[in-house]
């Protein structure tokens, strides 16, 4: 071997600490790209779609040099320098489905997130096509996998609006836990706003998160859902967060979420205070605080306002 000349390291073996970085595990560096979470990775790697300068990479707690090895995964080379990673919380719209497909013809979450800088980033978790609300979208599989994993326990809050008059009963059983195709739902924390003989109006704290599982429970137990809005994620909320808009995360959010710290912890977010005619600030409220209207005319007459906008594709 020539004098200055690099030895080329096998992908079977650890990769000496250099100047341009430690070593990383293969699924770490998956995971901070984007690509999957840590065990999702480890998935990939022991089924040969990842390989290491030109050779498959099976070896589960391989380490890499992100600087000097060139990493690939169906084909695609990962960049070598780390990704900064991006946190963004969606007010998703109805008809906006939450998948990565590019052949995708419905509008996608990932879209509506304008920032050039975002790279390749993912949905935590799922909205289903017809529900709206808050959704997180990063490329931290770690960060992910701590939001979604039913582990810990993130809880997430939703504005549920139900046919007829819900009765006390079907409340016991959906907040007890019912039993759906892949097993017992953990139950859920139900508060009624409204009842009504045409429609309900719930707030429902749930923590485990199966597939469509608010509309199933209650389906279960004899009421279809009409309309569903997720208001908050564990201590994450934003009122003033329009339907179709996006903000980045705020890194006290950020630790928040993965310390699994309650609302109350997080400090507001400071807005720029609006003015009146007349020059005097508006008080605006605390963007993590939900507390529907009470019902009841007002003196301006009978309030017409929905917590739901009008279905309208977008």
């Amino acid at each position: 071997m020539r004098r200055g000349q690099r030895a080329r390291s096998s992908p079977s073996e650890p990769v000496a600490e250099t100047e341009a970085g430690p070593p990383v595990r293969l699924n770490k560096l998956l995971a901070d790209h984007g690509i999957a979470s840590r065990r999702q990775a480890d998935l990939l790697i022991a089924a040969g779609k990842v390989t290491v300068d030109g050779e498959p990479a099976t070896a589960l707690g391989l380490r890499v040099d992100p600087g000097r090895q060139r990493v690939e995964i169906d084909g695609v080379v990962l960049k070598s320098r780390e990704a900064r990673r991006r946190y963004y919380l969606l007010n998703k719209p109805s008809g906006v489905v939450c998948t990565n497909e590019p052949r995708e013809t419905r509008p996608r979450a990932v879209d509506l997130i304008t920032d050039p800088r975002k790279g390749r980033i993912y949905t935590v978790g799922r909205l289903d096509e017809d529900s709206l609300g808050l959704i997180l979208l990063t490329n931290d599989g770690e960060f992910a996998n701590r939001i979604m994993h039913p582990r810990y326990g993130v809880p997430k809050t939703y504005l549920v609006k139900v046919r007829g008059e819900i009765d006390d009963a079907a409340l016991l059983k959906v907040r007890e836990g019912v039993q759906l195709s892949e097993g017992r739902t953990s139950g859920a924390r139900i508060l009624v706003e409204r009842r009504g003989p045409n429609h309900s109006l719930l707030t429902v704290t749930i923590q485990e998160g199966m597939n469509r599982e608010i509309r199933r429970a209650f389906a279960k137990v004899g009421y279809k859902v009409l309309e569903l809005r997720r208001t908050r994620i564990g201590p994450v909320s934003d009122r003033r967060l329009k339907t179709g808009r996006w903000r980045e995360l705020e890194p006290e959010e950020i630790q928040a979420l993965l310390a699994g710290e309650s609302a109350d912890l997080v400090p507001a977010r400071r807005h720029p205070p609006s003015r009146g005619k007349k020059g005097r600030s508006k008080r605006h409220p605390n963007p993590h605080e939900f507390s529907p209207r009470p019902p009841g005319p007002s003196k301006r007459g009978p309030r017409r306002s929905s917590p739901f906008p009008r279905s309208r594709r977008p």
